[in-house]
């Protein structure tokens, strides 16, 4: 990852919350915890953030604190092909007349292109989503209740009793910010709580993740491999993910640009 890209995330975390650690920028980044150092030293310098002991603040500190995690502005820059073919592949799981859920992020974001042609009952926790998919296509759209997260461009509630109980769905869609050994990993608990209520509403979870996530590790895990009953990803997944997913029973699906779709497992 290029230095402006770094410095870009690195800024775009440090406004969202009132201070980030050097472990989460490395997580946000995938780079070593010297090289944050550094970018956190040249960044202080040019007085765009405030270096403190572990980590780093903005010059002025949000008065409302964010999620964790990269921001949708920033997540949807990377990867577009990859998570353009896994989105592809995920609605051609679906029949016309489903009811689905589909959990709020970047990759799940690119499905709205070939639903737009598609009819199916639509429940969803993103903006982005619902806006794009009332504007461009005729499927049913509901939309979850609770605080709005400008960031992420998402909506959760952290009561029990919200709208989230009524819908039931074939499937849920959903992205993730790593999967390993564990499950399925999410960097903010409110996140996590949130989508076990939504996986709960669903008879199957499909996690849409590109190859690139296998690497990615959290301290908070959302739900245990055997939960999930699909992944579908690009080429690039390692064959130790592929042989940790086939080892719990879930069926892989690799995902090429401009190319039908492989299914393994």
């Amino acid at each position: 990852m290029h230095e402006k890209e770094r410095h870009r995330i690195i800024l775009s975390a440090v406004e969202d919350r009132p201070v980030v650690t050097v472990v989460d920028l490395c997580n946000l980044t995938g780079v070593s915890e010297a090289t944050i150092r550094r970018d956190i030293a040249t960044l202080h310098m040019q007085k765009k953030l405030r270096r403190v002991r572990g980590g780093a603040e903005a010059i002025s500190p949000p008065q409302i604190v964010g999620l964790a995690g990269r921001t949708f502005a920033v997540n949807e820059t990377f990867r577009i092909k990859e998570k353009q073919a896994i989105a592809r592949a995920a609605v051609d799981l679906c029949e016309d007349g489903e009811s689905i859920i589909i959990n709020g992020g970047t990759t799940t974001f690119q499905m709205v292109h070939p639903l737009a042609s598609r009819r199916f009952q639509i429940f969803t926790n993103s903006f982005p989503i619902a806006e794009h998919l009332l504007k461009h296509s005729k499927n049913a759209i509901m939309l979850s209740g609770g605080a709005i997260y400008r960031e992420q461009n998402i909506i959760l509630s952290p009561f029990d009793n919200d709208v989230t109980r009524n819908f039931y769905a074939r499937r849920m869609f959903m992205g993730a910010q790593g999967l390993g050994p564990l499950g399925l990993m999410e960097a903010d608990p409110l996140l996590i709580q949130a989508e076990q209520k939504l996986i709960g509403q669903a008879d199957e979870l499909v996690v849409l993740a590109d190859s690139s996530k296998f690497a990615q590790r959290s301290s908070l895990v959302l739900c245990a491999l055997e939960r999930i009953d699909t992944v579908i990803t690009d080429e690039g997944i390692p064959d130790k993910a592929a042989q940790m997913l086939d080892a719990a029973d879930v069926t892989l699906i690799v995902a090429r640009p401009g190319v039908a779709q492989e299914e393994a497992s």
